[in-house]
């Protein structure tokens, strides 16, 4: 998308302002949605759906709303795998095989996400963070699928166009920023959980790589947004109790 704040680069302009409230999960999740793509995201089924899963009476309990979540993740999944789907069937073959390339590193890095999540929600006590980690992993599961659905939608042909991040000061600033609440996060978490933190950054560093060159400037904001503003809200949240 052209113009404008991209998503995820607004995403992270709502992280650096002081902002984890104890707003419930879907609140968080929908208050986060930044104007940027609306077309893409505030009408989507999977999320309307979820909407009305949180809104029942017979989910109204911890669990339940963890199990709307939970269901929206798995939809979310689908979805990632459908617009993978297209977007293949756009590209010549040297391309698809780039972009399979960042699909693995992506399932590497959730994996490897969840496991650094547990760890970190562990510190914490209360049914709010119970919310929140689970609004955490469904997280990276919509914006792949969201993303995924925009480069199959706006692929024409033309390999995308980005500077280096040296020359993009939105880039170098966001990227600054990523790595200061990165280290933040690892010494607030446990020293024997502190593994899982370097894995799964090691995780996104190499899924990171493998999609860059592949997305303009607008998504590769997108993406290191959305890891800022992961990683800024965990270092807020570690040993809260």
């Amino acid at each position: 998308m052209k113009g404008g704040l991209s998503a995820r680069f607004a995403r992270y302009l709502a992280a650096i302002v002081p902002a984890f409230s104890a707003l419930g999960a879907a609140a968080v999740l929908f208050a986060a949605a930044p104007a940027a793509r609306a077309e893409v995201a505030a009408a989507d089924p999977i999320d309307t759906g979820m909407r009305a899963c949180l809104a029942r009476a017979d989910r109204s309990s911890t669990a339940g709303q963890i199990q709307c979540m939970d269901d929206a993740r798995s939809a979310w999944r689908v979805a990632a795998d459908t617009a993978l789907t297209q977007l293949l069937a756009k590209l010549p073959a040297a391309q698809q095989k780039r972009w399979r390339a960042s699909q693995q590193k992506w399932v590497a890095w959730r994996d490897a996400e969840d496991t650094m999540l547990g760890a970190a929600f562990a510190t914490t006590s209360g049914s709010t963070y119970q919310l929140y980690e689970a609004d955490m992993r469904l997280q990276p599961v919509r914006d792949r699928a969201l993303a995924l659905r925009n480069q199959a939608a706006m692929y024409d042909g033309t390999p995308p166009r980005a500077r280096v991040c040296s020359a993009d000061a939105r880039c170098e600033h966001v990227s600054y920023d990523l790595n200061r609440y990165y280290r933040q996060l690892y010494a607030r978490m446990p020293t024997h959980a502190r593994p899982t933190v370097s894995r799964a950054q090691s995780a996104w560093r190499a899924y990171r790589d493998a999609t860059t060159p592949l997305i303009d400037e607008h998504a590769r904001l997108d993406l290191l947004g959305g890891r800022l503003a992961t990683l800024k809200r965990l270092a807020e949240t570690v040993d809260n109790r």
